[in-house]
């Protein structure tokens, strides 16, 4: 009954527009208040418990990172070392477009920061260069997708925390799908742009302007080297890495970019406080309802449903996908992740996939409805930018749908895929 309860209390506060944070919270509330014998006391230790970890310190320390990577300027040098090395392709800014995405994900970890910061810059261009508007809103709201897969990773921070698994491990196992992701939307790019015409740099860049984009641009490479490196190598945990990379953003934008100002550095902390502050709202109010889904048995429920359909931990897990890739499309990501994780998690360890190997499905199948309607809050960032509607960026955006969907059929069927980097760095 309690599940049932909880589900109708979310439904109807989310329903009539009641904001996420709150709507988890006066849900939990409200449940408890009608049907359990549960002192509410314990409601809010377990509101305390869910944010008083070392792990989430992570998360404002990385979003601070990426405000200061964009309002310093330093992003903009990543924009011309990717315009200097793929920009003489076919759909030039296109594949720029999806390669400082790759980029920009070893920064902030956010997809949402992605589009804003890329399209800000691209789209405008990109219209002006005779790409159609919808081609270039749904592109960039594709593209930010790849930002919660490579690491450093909001979305696998917070997995890691609510299921216990390898946050190191979980970035490790992440590069590989996040590769193959950018390859992917970089080749439907190329064909769609030689079928449509798109244009591309009128002559190669030469040697000496390669070598002054890389130049200029090393610094700000440095950012995802030192940040993955460090981690993978055992040098210092996500949580430290994320302190490193604000050490490391602050003293790029006041020495060598130099336009990193009191008022600028109080700016970017303002508004990494908020967007992290929205973000532990959510987690505090989501761990109670965790919480109560594990008294009730739920995970148990569920793992006996989806046995009784099938055996076959393959068909079970494709079961899994389908809901996963559902709830993406009309709930916020960080939601998923910490309501439904604790729930999937379990049942797909008791069918004999491995608990790093069901995290990056977990996180990709969720992050994917970033970019899809009705939720689609990338799309909804990039189409506002480039000042069109919604709606007519659907249709375009279908093809690096596809690609995602390929991706993670692929890492479902090749577990190797996902598990061979952290074994291979001792992280698993």
């Amino acid at each position: 009954m309690t599940p049932l309860l909880l589900l109708g209390i979310f439904a109807v506060l989310l329903s009539v527009g009641v904001p996420i944070a709150f709507t988890l919270g006066l849900t939990v509330i409200l449940t408890v208040s009608i049907s359990q014998n549960i002192p509410m006391m314990l409601v809010f230790q377990q509101m305390y418990q869910g944010v008083d970890t070392f792990t989430l310190l992570a998360l404002p320390m990385f979003m601070l990172a990426g405000e200061l990577m964009m309002r310093t300027g330093i992003i903009d040098d990543i924009l011309l070392f990717c315009n200097t090395l793929v920009g003489r392709v076919r759909g030039g800014l296109g594949q720029v477009n999806v390669a400082s995405s790759m980029l920009f994900a070893g920064i902030s970890g956010s997809a949402v920061s992605d589009t804003a910061a890329i399209g800000s810059a691209l789209i405008p261009s990109m219209k002006k260069n005779g790409y159609d508007s919808e081609f270039s809103v749904a592109l960039t709201g594709a593209s930010s997708v790849i930002g919660p897969i490579i690491p450093p990773s909001i979305g696998m921070i917070l997995y890691g925390s609510v299921t216990s698994v390898s946050i190191a491990g979980l970035f490790a196992a992440g590069l590989v799908p996040g590769i193959m992701l950018g390859i992917g939307m970089m080749s439907t790019v190329y064909l769609l742009s030689r079928r449509r015409g798109y244009p591309r740099a009128a002559r190669p860049e030469s040697k000496r302007q390669l070598a002054f984009s890389l130049a200029k641009g090393l610094p700000a490479l440095f950012v995802p080297i030192i940040v993955l490196g460090g981690i993978l190598g055992g040098v210092f945990t996500p949580t430290e890495a994320s302190a490193v990379a604000c050490a490391y953003a602050a003293l790029l934008g006041a020495v060598y970019y130099r336009t990193l100002t009191p008022r600028v550095f109080a700016e970017a902390v303002v508004a990494a406080m908020k967007l992290s502050g929205s973000v532990l709202m959510i987690v505090a109010a989501a761990t109670p309802i965790g919480w109560l889904i594990a008294i009730e048995q739920v995970p148990q429920t569920i793992a006996g449903g989806i046995t009784a359909i099938s055996l076959d931990p393959l068909i079970a897990l494709l079961l899994i996908n389908l809901f996963l890739l559902i709830l993406g499309s009309i709930m916020e990501a960080n939601v998923n992740v910490l309501i439904f994780a604790p729930v999937f998690a379990p049942v797909a360890v008791g069918l004999g996939v491995d608990p790093l190997h069901f995290g990056i499905i977990f996180v990709l199948n969720i992050i994917i409805g970033l970019a899809t309607p009705p939720f689609g809050v990338c799309l909804f960032v990039a189409a506002g930018i480039g000042k069109i509607p919604v709606e007519r960026a659907m249709i375009a955006v279908l093809p690096f749908v596809a690609i995602m969907i390929a991706v993670l059929l692929l890492i479902i069927l090749l577990p190797e895929l996902v598990l061979f980097l952290p074994r291979a760095l001792g992280l698993y």
